[in-house]
């Protein structure tokens, strides 16, 4: 999953998340968007709310952060979308283990 996965910000609040994720999948399909293939949409909690959406392949993820000015149509509004990668962020216990198995030098 490293690399094909995107963070998008600027959804619309008091959207069901379920109506939002299908929103974000149809935007994110079409081609004159950048997008692809999909492999997971998941809609986090807010305020505000975000998601992750994953592609199938990491050059859709590139083609989706390389385009500029995604903008999800929701009925007659228009909302700005921030895409940006999606990093993963380690917990102190993962930092710890992986420590663990790097060699003292």
């Amino acid at each position: 999953m490293a690399g094909r996965t995107v963070r998008v910000r600027g959804l619309p609040a008091g959207l069901p998340p379920d109506r939002l994720a299908d929103k974000l999948t149809i935007h994110f399909l079409r081609s004159r968007n950048g997008g692809g293939d999909i492999a997971e949409v998941r809609v986090l909690p807010g305020p505000p709310p975000c998601a992750l959406v994953t592609f199938e392949a990491l050059e859709v993820a590139q083609r989706i952060l390389k385009a500029k000015n995604h903008m999800l149509a929701i009925g007659e509004k228009h909302y700005p979308l921030e895409v940006t990668a999606h990093v993963v962020e380690l917990s102190p216990d993962e930092v710890a283990r992986s420590r663990q198995l790097l060699p003292a030098g």
